[in-house]
């Protein structure tokens, strides 16, 4: 019988990416080369040992359960992972890491139906974890696994915004929509870290005028919406998983009650 969506799925999920980040950590700043992908991307050694102990865990926990890793092309196949399966991104933000940043994440996001359900996310650098799932909340813990509190996302100021955008993705139109609407601070943030900022009420409004990928959102998308956040396509709808290429269109994630304008985007 498959894994059901309860609190044991979500501890293991949580202790999956804690101890990825406890790998990637062996590698921070100790990297002795770094290739380059077809998208021009950068791959590590780190992401590659990370990829192999996530995938080995979730074999070990649901072995019924497809995963789908942006470190292994043949998971990218269509049709490969029907309608219930595992998003890994083993090093969201690469960029990050190779430049010493710690706003590098290890993501695990579990999809059914075309819904993030449950994730977990670890930014191991600044001693952060988050996990979250539809129906039991979201929480925040230390890079250990330790919890520190459920979180939720803020009851927004719409006279005084608080934004998170992407550090090495900022586009005109991320810059346009910003400047267009009631934004008192703009927070940059790398990796699915900002998704987590808005679950845990540092931020009430994320947008992303850009190219992302399945993995990149699948985890930090099911701890925002765990913790009570919204996670839309410009016209209005959820954004869905399972697309074509695994590919999202673009998106702002945002706490429920944030009033924006998308017009100058």
């Amino acid at each position: 019988m498959s894994v059901p969506v309860d609190q044991n799925l979500l501890d293991v999920l949580l202790r999956l990416v804690t101890e990825g980040g406890a790998i990637a950590m062996r590698h921070h700043g100790n990297l002795d080369g770094v290739e380059i992908k077809a998208d021009s991307s950068p791959l590590t050694k780190a992401d590659l040992e990370v990829d192999g102990y996530l995938c080995s865990g979730l074999a070990e926990l649901a072995p019924d359960i497809p995963v789908v890793t942006e470190e292994r092309a043949a998971s990218h196949a269509e049709g490969f992972a029907g309608s219930r399966f595992f998003l890994i991104d083993p090093i969201d933000g690469t960029k990050e890491f190779v430049a010493e940043r710690g706003e590098f994440t290890i993501n695990i996001g579990l999809v059914e139906d075309g819904v993030p359900v449950a994730g977990a996310v670890c930014a191991p650098a600044v001693n952060r974890a988050f996990a979250g799932a539809a129906g039991l909340g979201a929480w925040q813990y230390d890079a250990s696994g330790n919890a520190l509190m459920p979180i939720s996302v803020s009851s927004p100021d719409n006279d005084a915004l608080v934004a998170v955008a992407s550090r090495s993705h900022l586009t005109e139109a991320t810059n346009a929509f910003l400047d267009c609407n009631a934004i008192a601070r703009t927070t940059n943030a790398g990796s699915s870290l900002k998704f987590c900022l808005l679950a845990a009420g540092e931020a009430d409004i994320y947008p992303r005028f850009g190219p992302t990928m399945e993995w990149d959102t699948a985890a930090g998308d099911a701890v925002l919406r765990a913790a009570g956040g919204l996670v839309e396509t410009l016209d209005g709808a959820p954004l869905s998983y399972a697309k074509p290429g695994y590919r999202n269109p673009e998106f702002i994630a945002y706490a429920r009650g944030a009033k924006f304008n998308l017009a100058a985007a």
